[in-house]
């Protein structure tokens, strides 16, 4: 947006930085751990200081910024053992996403996860970790947003925005799609025959491999 047409105060400004910032740390530009000053903060996107607390306010609330008395703020470290606990939160609500696509997806939906499917097994023959991983996020937004469950979309962004770093380590990590494949493909085939309990439990035995990754 250009500097003209871009407030640097109020409500607009706020959700310039938010989003920016946001953005930032998600993508990995901002490492966990690193220092979040205000001033600077400010002078990189043209807003005021008030706009900077008030968007870090709302980062701290989604689990990506943590704020520390006298100190400021900084991206939060998300450990191995929390990042477990906010798995065995996802195998439930990814689940239940699942299983409600098995029935609501119509055939349009059905075919896209069939080429994800497809464009994944051709990733992993190609040797290609970074695309793979892109397609596998692809994969499991497509199945909550064809499953209707509004709730439990919103609750699966804010934790799975916690996990970004986890995730793109396990992607890098040999061998690891080559493993995870065949449970992907698990869940879109269930997805595909409509039957909601075999969809559930494949992300269940997903999720349940991916803990054991993140333990390894």
């Amino acid at each position: 947006m250009p500097k003209e047409a871009r407030p640097s105060t109020g409500e607009q400004a706020k959700q310039h930085a938010l989003t920016q910032l946001r953005q930032a740390i998600l993508q990995g530009d901002m490492a966990p751990a690193q220092r979040l000053v205000e001033n600077e903060l400010a002078e990189q996107f043209d807003v005021t200081r008030a706009s900077i607390r008030a968007a870090l306010i709302d980062l701290a609330a989604e689990g990506l910024v943590e704020r520390i008395r006298n100190r400021g703020s900084r991206v939060r470290v998300v450990t191995v053992e929390e990042a477990v606990a906010i798995t065995e939160c996802r195998m439930v609500l990814e689940g239940l996403c699942a299983a409600k696509a098995a029935v609501a997806a119509g055939d349009e939906q059905l075919t896209e996860l069939t080429d994800l499917g497809r464009a994944m097994t051709k990733a992993v023959a190609d040797g290609e970790p970074v695309t793979y991983s892109e397609l596998n996020s692809e994969l499991h937004h497509k199945v909550r947003e064809f499953s209707g469950q509004q709730t439990a979309v919103t609750l699966l962004e804010r934790l799975n925005a916690q996990l970004v770093r986890h995730r793109f380590q396990l992607a890098l990590r040999p061998g690891r799609p080559q493993q995870s494949l065949s449970q992907h493909l698990a869940m879109i085939e269930a997805i595909t025959a409509r039957d909601p309990q075999a969809a559930e439990a494949a992300v269940r035995a997903h999720l349940t491999s991916v803990i054991e990754a993140l333990r390894d």
